[in-house]
């Protein structure tokens, strides 16, 4: 499990460029970051990107940031996880989430049906079979399994499981099944309401709550005067616009259903779109970024790890030259 004083590294997902992440991942596992992670959309397959990574780095945590659980069976994702932790030698997290019905159904042209039971199920066979035991064992909703067992014996009985989840059943079943959360865009300041969703959770499992870590996704913007600004309005308002409702939903809930209308009426109409990141407001953009020069930026990821944000996975800025991106990484080495 990942240290709670921990700090790890996310490949943004969009403008990827393969050879500059490799590069990333080997500064940070030198410069002694606790983790690096890759997502999965619908450009790369990750687990072979984080096969080379994991060859060229030492040290370092790699991780799925995330994988959807509809595309893979749960089986192959057990399979591919006991693997590359085995290649790593035991350095593997294996981050999951549902993704969405659009991509799973129109690009993976799988069903997205029960994505709540469909997590848990998944969880349930990669434990099962990284324990040594029966797949028929796994207690599983949607399938029934024959009792199979891993061809071989994993490195470790017990991979670390993260979730990225922003609906409450879903942080809940987190606290009775999983070792992390992982929330996207979420308030930093309200990760207390989430945390109480994980103690229902681990209460039901007899589990202690203070063993399942809070790594969010933390968008940090090292940029000294109104530069850091402008990139948070446009990055938040793509977000709340461009990436349907789920973002829009979970900042409403928090109290910004104002400004969250404003911003998807503008983004939507490509007439006003330009507009749309004026609609952020600085409020929006102190709760979901850290933003300022890379001084502040470090002392102020310290102070939220004091109000919860224990493990942050910092976004690396897309489409940014190596030498950018270098420093990017160095800069924020010590927080």
């Amino acid at each position: 499990m990942l240290d709670k004083q921990s700090t790890g590294l996310l490949a943004f997902w969009r403008e990827y460029d393969r050879k500059t992440y490799v590069k990333a991942a080997v500064l940070a596992d030198r410069l002694g970051y606790d983790s690096f992670w890759l997502p999965e959309v619908w450009g790369y397959e990750v687990f072979s990107l984080l096969t080379e990574i994991a060859l060229k780095t030492k040290r370092i945590k790699i991780a799925t940031g995330i994988i959807n659980v509809f595309s893979r069976s749960p089986a192959l994702i057990a399979m591919q996880a006991a693997t590359l932790d085995e290649i790593s030698g035991g350095r593997f997290i294996l981050g999951i989430g549902t993704s969405a019905k659009n991509v799973v159904e129109g690009l993976h042209g799988r069903d997205f049906e029960k994505p709540l039971t469909q997590t848990r199920d998944v969880i349930r066979v990669v434990r099962t079979l990284l324990d040594g035991r029966p797949l028929s064992e796994a207690d599983t909703k949607l399938r029934r399994y024959r009792p199979f067992t891993l061809d071989f014996k994993p490195t470790r009985r017990h991979i670390p499981i993260y979730v990225a989840a922003l609906k409450q059943k879903s942080i809940t079943s987190i606290g009775e099944m999983a070792d992390g959360w992982m929330p996207i865009f979420w308030p930093y300041n309200r990760l207390s309401d989430g945390r109480a969703w994980i103690a229902e959770g681990a209460a039901k499992a007899g589990r202690n709550p203070n063993e399942i870590a809070t790594a969010p996704f933390t968008t940090v913007i090292p940029i000294p005067g109104k530069g850091a600004s402008k990139k948070a309005r446009e990055l938040i308002s793509f977000y709340i616009g461009g990436m349907g409702d789920y973002y829009k939903q979970l900042l409403s809930g928090f109290g910004y259903a104002d400004e969250c209308n404003e911003i998807a009426r503008l983004y939507t109409d490509k007439a006003t779109r330009k507009m749309a990141p004026d609609a952020v407001t600085d409020d929006m953009i102190e709760a979901l970024t850290i933003s300022g020069d890379p001084i502040h930026c470090r002392r102020e990821i310290a102070r939220r790890r004091e109000l919860g944000m224990e493990q942050p996975i910092i976004n690396l800025p897309p489409g940014m030259a190596w030498p950018g991106m270098a420093a990017f990484i160095t800069a924020l080495a010590r927080a």
